[in-house]
């Protein structure tokens, strides 16, 4: 969409003096405060918020559109901790409930795929009690030694947290290790809503803001980047998600390491927040538009389609959003155990395409840093 078409449609919004202000400054490419945003939540109806979340997107990357071809391993749901809105994992002494993967199973995961154009392996999963630094470290060097070309995004922040502090390793030297044993960026779990109120009765006893943040830090500054989430739609209110974006936009402004930031949204199937109900779809579409407004430094934005589902996901594509993630091969059970609709998830290369393109984007193939592998607005090459 072009500023003048932009402006047509805004003309039809009706906005008061606040929202027409925060257009102004949309257009001129100024950074909105804090209060400003969370007039984006208030006020913002979805016709203007669209319009506006959708010329940014193309502001920065025109109607590309783009996905990886990519793989999950959950090394276990086995945690220590009980986090109320997790559907998936397993206490220790419930174990038996849970599953466990072998270096073994997990190498043996990777080789499936042998011979096959995947750019990325992703590994995340609970937090157990017995699966340490070393356990993991191990785990890197092995699938690096079989497949050096893959791309490694292994760990959130708060195994992180709980492995180094097991291992007696400062974040520094923890990631350092991971790095040299082949960690080449960490995903954005378990940031949840940074707000310690909020933070104390979803996921008391799990790593806090501070320490989520630092570690993601000092990964930028050791050359990892890495991914940010929010959970949203359960107990948090619109200040404690402008709250949140807000931490991440400034480190973004310290470090630049951040990639992509995703929305995730609370699912409520299956977990001790059962009584929650969940987001509906304007509260969907609101979140991802007012987060492409608000977090001008982040260069992209996800709907990791695995959650929202596949129509959803590509409606999100007209509301900010340049990124679905990848082809996954029904190798993640984190959402689907919640009650995502997607209870198998995996999307071939020509799914994934023909869903951007019936949004009338255009499908880009990248790896996991945004390097383009392939852009399919070109014809299918021909091989001899």
């Amino acid at each position: 969409m072009d500023r003048t078409a932009l402006m047509q449609l805004l003309q039809n919004c009706h906005l008061s003096e606040d929202l027409q202000q925060i257009t102004a400054k949309i257009l001129r490419g100024e950074r909105l405060t804090p209060d400003e945003g969370l007039l984006l939540f208030e006020k913002g109806k979805i016709n203007w918020l669209g319009a506006l979340a959708n010329y940014v997107r193309e502001q920065k990357h025109g109607n590309d559109t783009f996905f990886n071809r990519n793989v999950h391993i959950e090394p276990t749901n086995v945690c220590v901790y009980s986090c109320k809105f997790c559907s998936y994992s397993r206490l220790y002494k419930h174990r038996e409930e849970g599953w466990e993967l072998s270096l073994d199973d997990m190498l043996n995961i990777v080789k499936r795929y042998d011979g096959q154009p995947i750019t990325e392996v992703h590994i995340v999963g609970g937090v157990h009690p017995k699966l340490d630094f070393y356990f993991f470290r191990e785990l890197l060097q092995r699938i690096k030694a079989h497949r050096p070309d893959i791309h490694i995004k292994a760990f959130t922040a708060v195994e992180l947290y709980y492995m180094f502090k097991k291992a007696h390793l400062s974040y520094e030297e923890g990631l350092q290790q991971l790095k040299e044993a082949g960690l080449d960026s960490i995903p954005g779990g378990g940031a949840e809503i940074f707000d310690p109120e909020i933070r104390e009765q979803i996921c008391a006893d799990k790593v806090d803001a501070e320490n989520w943040l630092k570690i993601h830090e000092t990964a930028h500054r050791l050359g990892i980047p890495s991914n940010a989430t929010m959970l949203y739609g359960h107990i948090e209110s619109y200040a404690h998600r402008i709250d949140h974006m807000e931490r991440l936009r400034q480190l973004q402004d310290q470090t630049g390491g951040f990639n992509c930031f995703i929305p995730l949204k609370f699912r409520n199937q299956h977990n001790e927040m059962s009584h929650v109900p969940e987001s509906s779809v304007i509260e969907d579409i609101k979140m991802y538009a007012v987060a492409r407004l608000y977090l001008d430094n982040f260069p992209h934005l996800k709907a990791y389609w695995p959650m929202l589902g596949r129509d959803m996901a590509q409606m999100m594509l007209s509301f900010g959003v340049d990124d679905l993630d990848g082809t996954i091969d029904d190798s993640t059970k984190i959402y689907s155990m919640a009650g995502a609709e997607e209870q198998h998830p995996a999307m071939t290369t020509e799914e994934i395409t023909a869903l951007i393109r019936k949004a009338h984007r255009i499908p880009v193939e990248r790896n996991s840093l945004y390097e383009v592998v392939r852009r399919f607005d070109e014809p299918v090459p021909v091989h001899n």
